[in-house]
This record gives C-alpha cells, sequence and structure tokens, in this order.
C-alpha cells in the first residue's frame, strides 16, 4: 500500500511541474495559461478559463457519465463505509472488514454462468461492473481515511490522468487493517485497480480496460458460544469488554483472492460525420480472463463443523479460472435505433487438486469446459421514450442459461421521472453448490442441481419534489440454498421444489424545512414461501433528521443531525464461515432494535470531514442486537474520517 501510495505522489508532484508551461493537453481543453506575444514582441499572458468540475468526467460500465460531485450531502454520509456505496438493506458485522447480512434481495439477473460461490467474501469485491473509467481535464487525486476498530484503519487512494485528450489512465487502491473488539477477528484487505481508455483523434477506435487484483482477508471465529448469550444480553457489567467474550474457535482464517484483466475495443466501419448521421457500423471485442481461489485454513479441526478427515493442518482451497471472449456486431439507425448481435465463448475451470471418496461414492474434482453462447441488445428513443432490450442464450456446453430484460423509461420533465422493466432469467447455481471439497467430512458433495427460473416484474416513479417510489414482484423456481442437514447436522445445498413469490416497495423522500431536513427510507418486503427458505424482515427503515448551514462567510459548510436504523423482527439467516455463505435458519427470530447514529459533517473547499458516533443508544436500549445468530452487532463507538480531493 505504501509503496502505491509513493508512486501517487511521484506521479503528482511531476503534473504539478510538467503544468508550469502550458502542455498541449491544456491547449486542446482551454486550460490555464498561453503567453502569447504582441505586435511589438512583448509577453501577453491570456487567460484561459479553468474546467469546470463537470470536466472531470466518469464513465460507468455501462457508458453512463457523471462528474466528480465534491458536495457534502446526505447521500455521501450514507456511502462513507468500507464499501463507499450506500449500504441500505446491509446489516454490517462488528468488525469493519468483514461480511455483511443481507435484510433485501435483487433478483433481476443478465448473466448466463454459474457464480463462484462464497457470497459472503465478495461484497468488498470489485465485479467488472463495478469499475469506472475517466477522463479529466487536469490531474485528478482522491485521498480517503476512515478509523477503524481497535487496531488499524481505512485508506483509499485513487489518481487518474489524461496524457493527452485521447488517452486517460487511473491507479488506486483501497487497504484496511482492523482488529475489531470480539476475540479472533481481524480484517486485512486491499483492492488494486488500474484502469485505461483511449480513443483515436478520429473517433473510430475505442478502448477501455482494467487490471484488479484483490485479496479480502478475515480471522474466522464462528460467534460467541451460546453459554455466554445471557451475559451479552442482560449487558453483564463484567462482559462490556468484548474480548472476554469466548468464541466457538480462534485457529481459522478465510481468504478470497482474485486477479483480473479485461478489454473491451471497437472500431467503427462507417464513420460518423456529424451528430446526425442516419447509419453507423462497428465491431467489437471484450476479453476478459479472471484467476480467483477461496480457502479456508484452521490449525486443528473443530467438533463445531463435525467430524474431519485429518486433525491438524486443515486447508480448503477452491478455485476458477474464467477466460471470455465477445465479438459483436453494432448497428445504429436515426429511425430503427441502436442493435447490437454478438457472440461469445466461456472457458470455465473450476474445482480443487484431489478427489475425495466419500461412503463409496467419488467425488470429482473438477467442472471445466466451454459454453458458447448468443446474444443481442436493443435501444431507441421515441417521443418522450427511451426503450432497452437485451437477450441471451448458452447454445452449447456444459451450462444451460438464457435471460431476457425489456426496459421502458419516460420522462415527462426534470422533475418526473419513471420505468418499468421485465426480466425472466435461466441460470445454474453456484459453483460451490454444485461441487465442493472439504477436510470436513460433511461438507463434501456432487449435486446436479437444475437451473434457478426467475421473473421480475419492476417500477419506479422518481418525483423529486415528492418521493421516489420502486416497487417489484419476483417469482423465483427451484431456488437454491444452504441450510442444516437434518443427517449430519451440518450446512449443506439444497434445493427448493416449489415457486418463491416475492414483493418489495421501496418508498424515499426528502422534506426540507429552512435548513432542517428529514430524509427517509422505507422498503416493504413480503415473501410467500411455504418451506420458509427466503427470510426477510417485513419492514426496514432509515431516517435521517439533519441541520445543514453554512459558517463563516461560507468558508465551511456545515451538516449535523441523527439517523434511526431499524428492521423487524425476522428468522436473520446464519453464518457459516467454512464456506462463506449464510444458511437458512428458522428456529430464533432476529431483529426489532433500534440504531441510532449521530453525526457532524464539514466541507472546506474540495475536502469533507466525517465524525460519527454510531449506535450511541446501546446501552440504554437493550443489548439484543444481532448481525447474525450468535453473532453481536457493534456497541457505542466513535469513528473520524475524511475525503480530500486535489485538482492540479
Amino acid at each position: 500500500m505504501y509503496k502505491i501510495v509513493l508512486v501517487l505522489i511521484m506521479l503528482a508532484i511531476q503534473t504539478v511541474s510538467a503544468q508550469k508551461k502550458p502542455s498541449r493537453l491544456s491547449r486542446e481543453l482551454g486550460i490555464g495559461d498561453v503567453v502569447s506575444k504582441d505586435s511589438l514582441g512583448r509577453a501577453v499572458k491570456n487567460l484561459i478559463d479553468k474546467p469546470k468540475i463537470q470536466d472531470y468526467k466518469i464513465i460507468s460500465f455501462t457508458n453512463d457519465t457523471t462528474y466528480v460531485d465534491t458536495t457534502l450531502t446526505i447521500q455521501k454520509e450514507y456511502k462513507f463505509n468500507y464499501l463507499r456505496r450506500d449500504g441500505f438493506g446491509l446489516m454490517p458485522f462488528s468488525n469493519m472488514g468483514q461480511t455483511y447480512n443481507s435484510l433485501t434481495y435483487n433478483f433481476q439477473n443478465t448473466s448466463l454462468m454459474p457464480n463462484f460461490g462464497a457470497l459472503a467474501k465478495h461484497f468488498n469485491y470489485m465485479e467488472i461492473e463495478d469499475i469506472s473509467y475517466y477522463r479529466v481535464p487536469t490531474p485528478l487525486t482522491e485521498l480517503v481515511f476512515k478509523s477503524a476498530f481497535e487496531q488499524g484503519q481505512l485508506a483509499d487512494s485513487f489518481f487518474t490522468i489524461n496524457t493527452s485528450p485521447q488517452f486517460n489512465f487511473s491507479i488506486a487502491y483501497k487497504g484496511l487493517r482492523s482488529l475489531g473488539k470480539y476475540q479472533h477477528i481481524l480484517a486485512s484487505t486491499g483492492n488494486f485497480r488500474f484502469t485505461s481508455n483511449y480513443q483515436t483523434k478520429n473517433k473510430r477506435y475505442n478502448a477501455r480496460g482494467h487490471i484488479v487484483a484483490q485479496d479480502i482477508l478475515n480471522q474466522e471465529n464462528g460467534g460467541i458460544l451460546d453459554s455466554f448469550i445471557p451475559n451479552f444480553e442482560t449487558g453483564d457489567p463484567e462482559f462490556l469488554d468484548r474480548s472476554i467474550f469466548e468464541v466457538q474457535f480462534e485457529n481459522a482464517e478465510s481468504m478470497l483472492r482474485g486477479k483480473r484483466f479485461h478489454l473491451e475495443h471497437s472500431y467503427s466501419l462507417v464513420k460518423q460525420n456529424d451528430s446526425v448521421a442516419k447509419n453507423h457500423l462497428s465491431f467489437g471485442h471484450v476479453i476478459s480472463f479472471e484467476d480467483k481461489y477461496y480457502q479456508y485454513d484452521q490449525t486443528a479441526s473443530s467438533a463445531f463443523f463435525g467430524a474431519a478427515f485429518k486433525n491438524s493442518r486443515l486447508k480448503d482451497r477452491a478455485t476458477l479460472e474464467n477466460f471470455y471472449n465477445q465479438l459483436q456486431l453494432n448497428y445504429s439507425n436515426n429511425i430503427l435505433g441502436d442493435l447490437q448481435f454478438n457472440i461469445s465463448n466461456t472457458n470455465f475451470n473450476y474445482g480443487y487438486d484431489k478427489l475425495v471418496v466419500l461412503n463409496g461414492n467419488t467425488i470429482i474434482n473438477r467442472l471445466k469446459g466451454d459454453v458458447f453462447a448468443a446474444g443481442g441488445k436493443y435501444h431507441k428513443q421515441y417521443k418522450g421514450f427511451d426503450l432497452n432490450g437485451e437477450i441471451g442464450l448458452n447454445i452449447s456446453g456444459d451450462f444451460d442459461g438464457n435471460f431476457i430484460k425489456a426496459k421502458a423509461a419516460f420522462k415527462l420533465n426534470d422533475e418526473i421521472y419513471a420505468n418499468a422493466t421485465i426480466n425472466h432469467s435461466s441460470k445454474a447455481p453456484n459453483y460451490n453448490t454444485l461441487l465442493y471439497q472439504s477436510d470436513y467430512v460433511a461438507y463434501n458433495w456432487q449435486n446436479s442441481f437444475s437451473n434457478i427460473e426467475t421473473q421480475q416484474l419492476a417500477f419506479e416513479l422518481n418525483y423529486k419534489k415528492l418521493a421516489n417510489i420502486n416497487i417489484d414482484y419476483s417469482a423465483i423456481t427451484d431456488y437454491v440454498y444452504f441450510k442444516q442437514d437434518q443427517t449430519t447436522l451440518q450446512i449443506s445445498p439444497f434445493q427448493n421444489s416449489g415457486t418463491i413469490n416475492y414483493l418489495r416497495a421501496k418508498l424515499e423522500n426528502e422534506i426540507k424545512v429552512g435548513k432542517f431536513s428529514l430524509h427517509n427510507t422505507i422498503l416493504y418486503q413480503n415473501a410467500q414461501d411455504s418451506n420458509g427458505v427466503l427470510n426477510v424482515p417485513e419492514l426496514t427503515t432509515r431516517n435521517t433528521l439533519a441541520f445543514s448551514s453554512d459558517l463563516f462567510d461560507k468558508a465551511l459548510f456545515l451538516q449535523t443531525g441523527v439517523t434511526l436504523k431499524y428492521f423487524t423482527s425476522y428468522y436473520m439467516n446464519a453464518y457459516n464461515p467454512l464456506l462463506a455463505e449464510f444458511y437458512v435458519q428458522n428456529t430464533q427470530e432476529y431483529g426489532g432494535f433500534p440504531m441510532l447514529d449521530f453525526f457532524i459533517n464539514a466541507k472546506i473547499r474540495q475536502t469533507r470531514i466525517f465524525l460519527k458516533a454510531e449506535h450511541f443508544n446501546s446501552s440504554f436500549t437493550g443489548y439484543n442486537y444481532y448481525s447474525a445468530p450468535n453473532h453481536p452487532y457493534r456497541d457505542f463507538t466513535v469513528r473520524f474520517g475524511v475525503v480530500w480531493n486535489f485538482f492540479l
């Protein structure tokens, strides 16, 4: 991490030195000072307008373009966390860098291949869709710091520069180390990202790509012992030091590590001379390679997971190599709209380095092969409507799969926006439900599950002056989940034979009175499921009362307030550290406790400062707060952080 920060500082120094003279990039983008001579040969400095904040562009995976936002809003407060995104619907564990229990699920899907598994380790794992690209008129740096629990901190360093109007690159690293309050829950993670994008001067060739390397390490303890639960829930003063609690084990750790190389590029066969050109034809190519593994290590076997093949130095390691190629033909017409036809190949290799023979049955060690798929996309703007469609189908290979998605959006004016989406998906379950091997006897299986079938209908209404409303209904057939096996008493994957009907309705609004504001996010959920395999709280809410004001002749902007988070009691999923998966339990309900946070945030120029007293009500509203069974939520703590942007 320190080496990367040093590289960023050196780049910044070199850039500042280089900009003492107006560069070609500055002249082309109209930035900085340009020195010329008048008719008598005297030097004259011509001032060129400084770039606007809107010129610092951020381009998403779907090519949606936004710009760097240095304002201080309630949304920035919600996103200032370990994941650096809004965590509504996620219940964090006690230590930063641990996993999250999901309070809500979205079953919309456009993937044709199984996921890796070990889902509890993937909240901070950056997928292709999470990587952004940039175009900036001057070098941009962002530094983020946030204090952690006990020893350690979170730091995220980012730097991007356009070396010419055609080429941009960025480099970033997010690192965390946090010891935590309970025994043996240290978290140490790192996310390195390098991106670049390029466009020729005639704009016929475009390319963008990234390199990502990630590692997520957690010490695992299995939660506090059942015999210590009364000491926690009664608030016994002798146990307010959480390190006193005995846990299931203190000799295990899990690691998710991956690296990915991704490139997208296209070439225009028919050049667009202007924005009203009637036809545009281009070829595109996407190539992506990802190598990742999940590993669970334990120095000695634990009865918590049942019988083991050996008593010491247990090591479970699942690997996946995924190589993806897609060829695209893109055609645009001002009457027909934008069309894309694509064909793709996925070469996958998932598994282990050994065979397991259990009860006379041999469990294979690899799932590998090739899957060929075909698909298409469509986009058209017509009389105020924005129409989008996408389809995909596996045409050969070991995994069947298909999806179709259609979306229609309508913008009445700058205040009112609405859209409707329909999605059908059929996809194989995750790799770790199909094949798993472990040094623990009960955690070895090979399954032939049917595809998970989902249908979703979703609506969104956005009225800026009133509220944002999102409603979706999903029907899920042959859902695959983890639960306790009644024979082995350990956790195994199962497939639900029926159909789950799942309804969500979410309301977001803001009420302002002078310098005070009330921000509300309310989620209602109802899962009709006779087997009890999809458990969610009926009501989840987050409400923030805030005061905002400029101070000291607008040199400082202050925002302070209180946030209430709450979800109703329900059969909360439990956590299995060996699998890095949550599993269904229907014996005890959790939830129904308030979480109050008090915050004071400030903005000075491009610097945002965050100070928060988290869960300050923990000592007087009852010690019944859990992130998962046997895993208590955080006690009252005060944490500090800062986000600092540099525009050179």
